[in-house]
């Protein structure tokens, strides 16, 4: 009954009543219309082009209640809002957040907020008395008026078999882009978020969600009728059991039949959607950051972004040592000398420094000495980060956080969530909460994209839901090509915030002699593709994935690499268009670094640098040889000064990048004698 209530909702808009409030954003670009008639809709347009068509809202109960059918409105009112929003862990120091609301509220205990930005849209059902309430499922649909071209990551499918739905909510949240027609997309699969649609004038609509808190995350379906998109939500898991990747993953058996339990007067998770008139746009839209909840750590002086040796992908590729590398202290003091003397902020023990499948992170394996590798670390200046599956750790998470803080520790990595439920998006506000208390910093994996809790949460510092690097160490390129990927994922993915793709591969490729394999792994594209990417890819804790043997051995690289910050005061979008090329700046203190990619063709660019202001500059530029088409890791690394011009020239090989340096002249840079 519930489902053919939906359906005939959904239906509505074709014969919903004229607008009934209207709302403009702040520069008068963006215009939001609400109707009240048999059902709530909403409308949007972008400079007199219509974005979305009249599109439902409602949500469901088990006590046969809903929201948003037949809707009497008891009160309303307008307001805006012009405020900054101090951001020191992101790609610029502070956000302006500037929009304007709308604020319904209805007969039934209910209302919705919306929201009109100059580069978006959003709203979000709330609830005003203590009632509990379970929800049966909430009605979301993007309602689009012609056969737009999308750019859309279905969730995942390793075994090229069609699963149910119910298989798809487990899922690690990475895959390649499809590009399509809305009508052609795949009415079996689940996409999730975010994702992109583009309009006829050029302008790009991103959609995702923000401020994720105890409710499932939102999915995305096309069923196979028209032009609209709906939102689909796992239910509430009723039982689990531990199992999958080496026994430390909860694994749904049984689900109840709603998608979440409320308690109280609440906000619900924000429906987002970034307009902008170019795909550049994207690369520096906060409209995911603003609406995330605001900070809730009193003291975040002690959260430490920066930069990661790591060996996970390098596969422990210690070489040139007298010890016999692999888990054990040797190897990680090697680590952590490489660490300090690229003044590298800390060091990650990936998966292994525990007894695999115990599920016990108490118990260390013998070849280890881990107090003795925490102390050596701390006494260089460099903090130590452990890996944990999410099963292991939420077995009892204060008690490691405690024990392992007090050892010196300095954060966890936490891996194989595979799930957005309603349960487990508790689990990640229960771990920021907890972690913060004992001064850890956090890196999820395995994890659902940011909504914001970077904001809500600072020492949650990174995230991954990316097609990241690793993929490349058994993923051939006629199966999932990295390099379209690459220069796709900064305006969909990075649009709802930083991600862990763990770059700096310096064993370079191009597709003729690329080989997937675990040791020795190689990437796909130039070197310079790869430096380029510290700054194109926002990051604040950033991995250098490759052997301190092979940095060592590319060192004017590394030292770019390690020079390189991960958090900045500002970010300037220079070029791009998604899958086939980007260029970014972003500034710290009075330097900015430049960095761009390209798909396989070859491209040049010409970038406005009029950021830089008055005065002379020096360049450090990073390029493609001239015979990176054939040996991608041709580099050549020239500095010169930009005298009055503010214009720089850049060219990139197929599948190359380039990078660069610009500080004033009284500075020096890396390339200088």
């Amino acid at each position: 009954m519930i489902r053919k209530l939906f359906l005939s909702i959904a239906l509505l808009p074709l014969t919903v009543s004229a607008a009934d409030y209207r709302l403009t954003s702040p520069n008068g670009g963006i215009v939001l219309e609400v109707a009240c008639g048999d059902s709530l809709t909403y409308r949007v347009e972008a400079a007199g082009e219509i974005v979305f068509t009249p599109s439902p809202l409602a949500m469901t109960f088990t006590d046969g209640t809903v929201w948003g059918v037949q809707p009497k409105v008891v009160k309303k009112n307008y307001s805006e809002s012009d405020s900054q929003i101090p951001s020191p862990l992101y790609r610029k120091s502070s956000v302006r957040d500037r929009y304007k609301q709308l604020t319904l509220t209805f007969r039934g205990g209910y209302g919705v907020d919306f929201r009109a930005y100059d580069d978006g849209v959003a709203y979000r059902f709330f609830s005003l008395d203590d009632t509990p309430r379970t929800v049966t499922d909430e009605l979301v649909r993007f309602n689009f008026a012609a056969d737009h071209e999308a750019v859309v990551p279905y969730v995942l499918d390793r075994e090229g078999t069609k699963k149910t739905f119910a298989q798809q909510f487990n899922n690690s949240f990475e895959n390649v882009y499809t590009h399509a027609a809305l009508s052609e997309l795949d009415p079996q699969r689940l996409m999730f978020l975010p994702l992109a649609v583009r309009l006829p004038s050029g302008r790009t609509v991103c959609i995702t969600e923000a401020d994720l808190e105890s409710y499932p995350g939102m999915y995305l379906n096309h069923d196979g009728r028209g032009t609209s998109l709906r939102g689909v939500f796992p239910p509430c898991p009723k039982a689990t059991r531990t199992g999958g990747h080496n026994n430390i993953q909860r694994l749904v058996t049984e689900t109840e039949p709603y998608i979440a339990r409320i308690g109280g007067a609440r906000t619900f998770p924000w429906r987002a959607a970034a307009i902008v008139a170019e795909d550049a746009g994207l690369l520096d839209c906060d409209l995911v950051y603003r609406l995330g909840a605001p900070c809730r750590l009193n003291d975040t002086a002690w959260i430490r972004p920066g930069q990661t040796a790591w060996e996970w992908w390098n596969d422990w590729g210690v070489y040139g040592v007298d010890f016999k590398s692999g888990i054990n202290t040797e190897t990680y003091k090697h680590y952590i000398d490489f660490a300090a003397e690229y003044g590298l902020e800390y060091v990650l023990l990936d998966e292994g420094w525990s007894r695999i499948g115990t599920g016990d992170l108490y118990q260390v394996v013998p070849e280890l000495d881990l107090p003795e590798v925490v102390a050596y670390a701390n006494e260089k200046g460099v903090g130590v980060l452990l890996w944990a599956g999410y099963a292991a750790i939420d077995r009892d998470f204060e008690g490691i956080c405690r024990h392992y803080a007090a050892m010196g520790v300095k954060g966890f990595k936490i891996d194989f969530f595979d799930r957005d439920d309603q349960k487990l998006v508790e689990f990640v506000y229960h771990a920021a909460e907890t972690a913060a208390r004992y001064r850890l910093v956090l890196n999820l994996h395995g994890m659902y994209k940011p909504t914001g809790l970077q904001r809500t949460y600072p020492n949650l510092i990174n995230f991954e839901g990316v097609f990241g690097l690793e993929r490349v160490k058994w993923t051939s390129p006629e199966e999932a090509d990295p390099v379209l990927y690459d220069v796709t994922v900064p305006f969909i993915r990075q649009f709802a915030g930083p991600m862990d793709y763990t770059q700096g591969a310096m064993l370079n490729a191009n597709r003729k002699n690329f080989r997937a394999r675990t040791e020795e792994p190689m990437s796909l594209g130039t070197r310079c593709r790869q430096l380029a990417e510290y700054i194109v890819f926002e990051s604040p804790l950033a991995m250098l994935c490759d052997s301190p043997a092979k940095y060592r051995d590319a060192e004017e690289c590394a030292r770019f690499i390690a020079s390189v910050p991960t958090v900045w005061d500002q970010t300037r979008p220079l070029a791009g268009r998604i899958g086939e090329y980007v260029a970014t700046a972003r500034r710290k203190g009075r330097t900015w670094y430049l960095g761009g990619i390209t798909d396989w063709n070859a491209r040049t660019l010409t970038l406005d640098l009029g950021m830089l202001g008055e005065g002379d500059h020096v360049v450090t530029l990073f390029r493609d040889g001239v015979n990176a088409d054939r040996y991608a890791q041709d580099y050549k690394c020239e500095t010169f000064r930009l005298g009055t011009s503010r214009q720089l020239t850049v060219e990139m090989a197929p599948g190359g990048g380039f990078a660069a340096i610009i500080t004033p002249i009284n500075r020096q840079t890396p390339c200088d004698d």
